[in-house]
């Protein structure tokens, strides 16, 4: 499942460790759904679109 986390996260100005720690991962985490080596669990993922002020449905595009 791609997403657009990335872009997003840099357009917020946060770097993968203040976006996780907001999010209460490690950056490893991060890093993972942002290269699509891992899915969030459906409660990370509504966590990560709160703290980048978006929908989940905005945050992963299905392919």
């Amino acid at each position: 499942m791609k997403n657009h986390i990335k872009e997003l996260r840099s357009s917020s100005k946060l770097s993968q460790e203040e976006l996780a720690k907001l999010c209460k991962v490690s950056r490893q985490t991060i890093n993972a759904i942002e290269n699509d080596k891992y899915d969030p669990t459906l409660q990370l993922a509504f966590n990560i679109a709160s703290v980048l002020e978006t929908t989940v449905d905005k945050l992963f595009i299905n392919n």
